[in-house]
């Protein structure tokens, strides 16, 4: 029964300071929600980032001028950029590389361009990419309509393209877009495929894309040397060694590289680029867990400071209480589960709000709703924790209170 009366005494002081309680309580939210919060939004990039990965196939790899160059904080230099890949060079490869594997090359046309069918027009922000036969799949993108673009298509550059399901729902509301003739820039293309919906995984959506043939993207690229980039998929992980090996052999003599000299092309595994943005991410999750310890602290002492005022108004409570027969152990205890009980209030509405923020976030990059069962538990252990640190000395300093004292205090 000790417990249960101390817990109903907490609750009554509780409400009777209904205003100190909320302002204590919130800043131990506050604390919490920017822990939470941080977490959460880390979990679902690393979500984000796993599905994007993992669409190209665990087993795949790119050839590129440059390296991905992901850098969080630290020092060091920026990856070396090399000479762009030519067309020329990746066309080469894709024909000589004599391996099970199977070889997909695209290159970015355009990030900002305006389609238009009709009176219909889209924003100034989708993407243009060229892609070969195997560029789709490369990409983990299935079409819903319609077909893939023929190996002659690709090396032709005719006159076609495949939409994303944004810009079709834009341009051709619920009509079906095939066959029907889009403005690409100064450019006609007619549909032949529309994508199904994908989402958008680290700020580029497929959904708000058009892809065309390699030959054709050549033609139209605002850029007038792009860097072409080259995805192999590998059957199986027991030959990805052996193939990266033949693949940077072959590259190395279709760009003219001698022996002496280092590779000027950088060749990174699918899964390589994930694991390097996760460790890279862990100096955000202890900045995060920096901000939330920091807000804590204060929160901690904001509380302790609460609990001494509270067992300076309650001394003659105190004094009546060890009057009728309540022992220190029991008064202490009393002090601790209040202290531990604004600690819960606070911290409940802090994880509430830490879980909001992150998905917000997570759903502004296209992923999915989370649940970090591990931050929620571990957020309302940590409460628990600040509440006995907080309330602890309080609680001694009720506990030793003279009885006598405590009944003359007005």
């Amino acid at each position: 029964m000790t417990y249960t009366e101390n817990v109903r005494i907490a609750i009554q002081s509780i409400k009777s300071n209904r205003l100190r309680t909320m302002l204590t309580a919130l800043i131990i939210a506050i604390g919490l929600s920017a822990l939470v919060g941080i977490l959460t939004t880390l979990d679902a990039v690393k979500t984000s980032m796993t599905e994007a990965f993992s669409s190209m196939g665990a087993n795949a790899f790119t050839i590129r001028n440059r390296g991905v160059g992901i850098r969080i904080g630290g020092g060091g230099k920026r990856p070396k950029p090399f000479k762009n890949i030519r067309y020329e060079d990746a066309i080469a490869f894709k024909a000589r590389l004599n391996t099970p594997a199977t070889v997909a090359i695209s290159v970015s046309a355009s990030f900002g361009s305006t389609i238009k069918y009709g009176t219909e027009k889209t924003n100034p922000n989708i993407n243009i990419q060229g892609v070969d036969e195997n560029g789709l799949n490369s990409q983990g993108l299935q079409l819903t309509l319609g077909r893939n673009f023929s190996q002659a298509e690709t090396l032709q550059g005719n006159n076609v393209c495949i939409i994303g399901s944004e810009v079709s729902e834009k341009l051709f509301k619920k009509e079906s877009p095939l066959d029907k003739v889009i403005n690409v820039g100064n450019n006609r293309l007619k549909v032949i495929g529309l994508l199904a919906s994908k989402g958008q995984s680290m700020g580029f959506s497929g959904d708000r894309a058009v892809y065309v043939p390699l030959q054709k993207a050549k033609l139209i690229n605002s850029n007038a040397n792009p860097s072409y980039t080259i995805t192999v998929m590998v059957p199986t992980n027991d030959l990805q060694e052996t193939i990266i090996g033949e693949a940077t052999a072959e590259f190395r003599n279709i760009r003219k590289i001698k022996i002496t000299e280092p590779n000027n092309f950088e060749i990174t595994k699918s899964d390589a680029i994930a694991q390097s943005l996760f460790e890279n991410l862990k100096y955000v999750v202890l900045g995060g867990i920096a901000i939330g310890g920091i807000t804590l602290i204060g929160a901690s002492i904001g509380l302790m400071n609460i609990m001494l005022v509270s067992v300076t108004e309650r001394t003659r409570e105190i004094g009546i209480r060890k009057a009728i027969g309540a022992n220190p152990s029991v008064i202490r205890k009393q002090f601790l589960i209040e202290a531990v009980m604004i600690c819960l209030m606070g911290g409940a509405f802090g994880i509430f709000l830490g879980i909001a923020i992150g998905n917000i976030i997570s759903f502004s990059m296209g992923g999915s709703f989370i649940v970090p069962w591990v931050w929620i538990f571990g957020g309302f252990a940590l409460c628990v924790l600040v509440g006995i640190m907080s309330g602890y000395y309080p609680a001694k300093k009720a506990s030793k209170l003279d009885p006598v004292e405590a009944l003359r205090y007005e």
